[in-house]
């Protein structure tokens, strides 16, 4: 009786969490739709059922029809084999990455698994004790010294920070040891200096290029979307309250014509200095397409990455983050996609 008690209340626990999951997506889907629309005008009926149909049949709930009215909305018409994102957070992520997509929101580890100099990390802060690349512990009263060494100034980076939170900045004079262990467990890393080109549209915040790899069945890795994000106004980094987004051609790294502000609404320049994006093209793109497609080759288990690369004013490729958890595949599917649909992520569902 105890075990069918704890099981039935397991069961309802579970059912109440996933009703929430589901319900906050289609809110923020009905959000970004109404914006939209008040542009473009409303969804054509035969578009909505378009969606509904999709979403019983293929992926096997209507609350999934809510990000693919989004996707229909910016692309202009329905495009089966679009995976909505709270089908692939529901879904896809516990199938294809299980724990393994957690290890990125543990930011020290990037030495561990990548062992690469493209990351612009410094050293790492992990439960009291400070570490360098090679994973060796370093006195506390040496820290300072090799934070600024060759540089006046750091960045800080929490673990588990995401959307542009849980970033801190540090110069030689307000850098403190204690602020250090208030924060938390963290990365220290070198800031950028972004090549001209993305210096062109922002000045304060380093544009981030998210390149969304898959690890496909047979091992291979291939790149699948990708778009650039840059900061506006004063922002000191990239943030998702206030970017802007552009789609990038995956062959040629050309910019697409148009960008888009957070409200998912197109306009053809950026906000705050007015440079178009018509004509931009990526710097040594195909380096870092290569570069992606190979560090995924290090977390092969992990079966789909967004991983944030930059270029510094040298045109090295530098590898800001990687998210491998539930990293954002929204924007790509309605401006580039469907990104996946020969993968058949929709038969997971009967998994």
């Amino acid at each position: 009786m105890l075990f069918n008690l704890e099981s039935l209340v397991r069961f309802a626990t579970s059912s109440l969490i996933r009703h929430r999951y589901h319900r906050n997506h289609v809110m923020q889907a009905k959000r970004i739709l109404k914006k939209i629309e008040g542009v473009k005008g409303s969804l054509s009926q035969h578009i909505v059922r378009q969606c509904d149909g999709y979403a019983i049949e293929m992926l096997g709930h209507r609350h999934f029809a809510a990000w693919l009215y989004v996707y229909s909305a910016v692309a202009g018409r329905f495009k089966a084999g679009w995976i909505p994102d709270n089908y692939y957070g529901s879904v896809v992520v516990p199938k294809l990455k299980g724990d393994y997509g957690k290890v990125s929101s543990l930011k020290p580890l990037n030495f561990t698994i990548f062992s690469s100099n493209s990351f612009p990390d410094i050293l790492s802060y992990s439960n009291g004790v400070f570490f360098d690349a090679e994973c060796r512990v370093l006195p506390h009263d040496s820290i300072k010294g090799i934070l600024f060494a060759d540089q006046d100034r750091v960045v800080y980076k929490l673990n588990n920070s995401s959307r542009g939170r849980g970033i801190f900045f540090f110069d030689r004079e307000s850098f403190d040891l204690g602020t250090i262990y208030k924060l938390g467990n963290g990365l220290f890393q070198r800031l950028i200096n972004q090549h001209e080109v993305f210096r062109e549209f922002a000045k304060e915040s380093v544009a981030t290029l998210r390149m969304t790899t898959v690890s496909e069945d047979d091992g291979t890795t291939s790149l699948r979307a990708c778009y650039l994000r840059l900061g506006g106004g004063t922002d000191t980094h990239v943030q998702s309250v206030s970017h802007t987004r552009i789609p990038i051609d995956m062959k040629s790294g050309a910019f697409h014509n148009v960008g888009f502000t957070t409200d998912w609404l197109e306009i053809d320049c950026h906000p705050t200095s007015k440079v178009k994006f018509q004509g931009k093209f990526i710097p040594a793109y195909a380096e870092c397409l290569q570069l992606v497609t190979e560090l995924h080759k290090r977390v092969p288990y992990v079966r789909c990455i967004g991983w944030d690369v930059t270029l510094d004013d040298k045109q090295n490729v530098k590898v800001m983050e990687w998210n491998a958890e539930h990293n954002d595949i929204k924007f790509s599917e309605a401006t580039q996609g469907p990104c996946f649909s020969d993968l058949h992520w929709e038969r997971l569902k009967g998994c």
